[in-house]
Order: C-alpha cells, then sequence, then structure tokens
C-alpha cells in the first residue's frame, strides 16, 4: 500500500493531475484512510516540490502544475475528509487585497494549505477592508492571508491589519 502513496507523491510532482486523482481512488479502494492519502501522497509530493523550489531545481510554472495535480487529489479526498471525524488544521481568510487582481500566488497558498488540513475560505481578488472584515465575524478563522504583487497595493495590507485590529 505504501506504494500507492509514493506513485500518489510522484505523479503530483510531475504534475499529472488525472493520474494524481485515478491513484488516490485506487489508494482508498485499497482501503486506506483519507487521511493516510492526504498526508502520505498529496502532502508528501507537495513537500518535495515546496523543497526543490527552495533550492532552484523547480520554478513557478512548475510548482503551479503540481499544486493542479494535488488540487484533483483534493478533489476525490475532500468529501471523505468533510464527512470523517478528521479535524481540520483551522479555518483560513483568503484574499487578494484591494486594487490587485492578481491571484496566482494566493491560489497556490489557498491549495497547499487546503492540502495541508485547512479550511479555507477564498475572498478572492480585489477584496476591500470591510470585506475582510466581514469575513473575520462570520468564519472566525484561525488565519487570514493577505495577497498583493504590486507594490502600490501592498501597502493596503496595513488598512486591513488596522480595519481588523
Amino acid at each position: 500500500m505504501a506504494d500507492v502513496l509514493q506513485d500518489i507523491a510522484s505523479s503530483l510532482y510531475k504534475g499529472e493531475n488525472v493520474a494524481v486523482a485515478e491513484l488516490v481512488q485506487k489508494a482508498l479502494d485499497q482501503g486506506l484512510a483519507p487521511q493516510d492519502v492526504l498526508s502520505g501522497g498529496l502532502i508528501a509530493g507537495m513537500d518535495e516540490v515546496g523543497k526543490d523550489f527552495k533550492a532552484g531545481v523547480l520554478y513557478v510554472p512548475e510548482v503551479l502544475i503540481a499544486a493542479r495535480a494535488m488540487h484533483a487529489g483534493m478533489g476525490v479526498l475532500r468529501p471523505l475528509l468533510a464527512a470523517g471525524d478528521v479535524p481540520t488544521a483551522g479555518k483560513c481568510i483568503i484574499g487578494t487585497v484591494e486594487g490587485d487582481l492578481h491571484d496566482i500566488g494566493k491560489n497556490l497558498v489557498r491549495m497547499m494549505m487546503e492540502g495541508a488540513g485547512f479550511e479555507m475560505v477564498d475572498l478572492g481578488t480585489d477584496v476591500k477592508p470591510a470585506a475582510f472584515v466581514a469575513a473575520v465575524r462570520e468564519h472566525k478563522p484561525t488565519i487570514v492571508g493577505m495577497s498583493a504583487l504590486l507594490t502600490t497595493t501592498m501597502v493596503r495590507m496595513k488598512t486591513i491589519v488596522e480595519a481588523l485590529e
């Protein structure tokens, strides 16, 4: 059974999203618990992606392709994780700050955090401070994540923190 987890991790690393989804289903069919498939297959694969990205072996496009493959695997696992007694790592609200429409980094972080067991609430792009505040009041998250690519919009993060305080 450990072989199928290694196959999941390897396919994820290569960005083979169809293979990852099929292998996740195969692992479940073999009787592996969803949490074990998540940690031993999907997270293990993304850990390798992260290490190689940090080392300069992989670049952003490869990381995004691997994240897409992880998302495919999570599509199979998510209903089982939600229905089971698997505890979440916490709840996270994430969004791209007002004035910024870039979401590649935000989406990558969201997928990786989902894979790590977080319940994610994605507010999208161009999110006003009031929307962050309303989401925090409604969802009571463990973490609030803000994304900005542009230097002109990064300063909006401070405005959001002040609104949250």
